[in-house]
């Protein structure tokens, strides 16, 4: 297979992860007789200090022409005022949408040699294998908005969906749900708001279709309260913009690290973009001491979606599996009497791994 992907290693440790990422892509390509070739393009803060965009027209057109998008992480402190009119984020926002990316797969799963590493008891993560499918083009990101300003110290931003909007996120969480335990849960908080009525009702009418998968619903702060008190029960969450985005922060903790998540943006067509869940993380920036497994499971991802390549996806997430069995850890996830390994180190032992 020949394969273009666009490289958006952006701010922070996305330079570093990202690095590790495209090594073990072209790991996979020599060990299986494929042909990848690589773009790097600049999105986030470093776009803004090159171009004043975070998401340059020449960035947006190269991720349209590519077959799969690796992204790192955006921002830090020096772009961290929330009033500037341009900011890094803003360009996570466009690329999602100028490629109509309307659906985010966050899977958590539990390594037993982690357990240690997460706060909760080793008895809850028992089990623990879910996937979060957030939609990620509408709600309060994208709804009418405003500003306060000096003569009006008045803002809001508006939770908007329509109809169709919830009826594609819901197919794609309960397609997904059909290859796992045939369990989603959607999370809204319809007793209170408008929008989630709108959702829980399409939900419901979509769920028809799928007899064979459960549906339960779930207030949000109920969610996020079983999600640390009973994380086995769920299989696939599916649910808004806002609350998938803290909901999946809070799920990472049950892994230990958000070094340890993987995630896949997904529309209709094969493309897609795929990123770890984490931040660029400043403090830690060019320290070499970034865990870079959650981009490396991000590439199983790219494998597995955008370029239809199963085996080597597989391959990947084995080999990921192995390194943690064999003890490597980078510091987010090191444990007493674990091998301690930088960024590099922790790719190289992957790529070994892969054969």
């Amino acid at each position: 297979m020949q394969a273009n992907i666009v490289t958006l290693p952006g701010d922070g440790i996305g330079v570093e992860v990202v690095a590790e990422g495209v090594k073990v892509l072209q790991a996979v390509a020599t060990k299986f007789g494929h042909t990848f070739t690589f773009e790097n393009h600049l999105i986030g803060g470093c776009a803004i200090d090159a171009t004043g965009e975070p998401l340059p027209a020449s960035t947006l057109e190269a991720c349209k022409r590519a077959d799969a998008v690796l992204l790192g992480a955006v921002g830090g402190p020096k772009w961290d005022d929330p009033a500037a009119k341009v900011r890094p984020e803003q360009g996570l926002l466009g690329l999602r949408k100028g490629l109509a990316l309307y659906a985010n797969l966050r899977p958590v799963q539990i390594f037993p040699q982690l357990r240690d590493a997460s706060p909760l008891r080793p008895e809850r993560l028992e089990g623990v294998d879910l996937v979060v499918v957030r939609e990620l083009t509408g709600g309060l990101y994208f709804g009418p908005r405003k500003e306060a300003t000096p003569g009006d110290m008045t803002a809001y931003d508006t939770m908007l969906y329509a109809d169709f909007e919830v009826e594609r996120i819901a197919r794609k969480a309960f397609e997904l749900a059909r290859l796992r335990r045939k369990k989603v849960t959607s999370v809204d908080k319809a007793n209170v708001l408008a929008a989630s009525r709108l959702w829980r009702r399409v939900i419901t009418a979509i769920a028809a279709d799928y007899p064979d998968v459960m549906l339960e619903h779930m207030l949000v702060d109920a969610a996020a309260m079983h999600l640390m008190r009973r994380p086995a029960d769920f299989d696939v969450i599916v649910t808004e913009n806002m609350f998938g985005d803290i909901l999946t922060d809070e799920a990472s903790m049950l892994s230990g690290s958000m070094g340890m998540l993987a995630s896949a943006s997904l529309g209709e067509g094969r493309n897609g973009v795929y990123e770890p869940i984490h931040g660029s993380a400043p403090d830690i920036a060019g320290k070499g001491i970034a865990n870079p497994l959650a981009t490396i499971l991000s590439v199983a991802l790219l494998l597995r979606y955008s370029l239809g390549l199963e085996t080597e996806a597989a391959a990947v997430e084995k080999a990921v599996a192995d390194v943690v069995a064999a003890g490597y850890r980078t510091k987010d996830i090191y444990t007493e009497g674990a091998k301690l390994v930088n960024t590099q180190e922790m790719g190289d032992a992957v790529i070994a791994t892969l054969g």
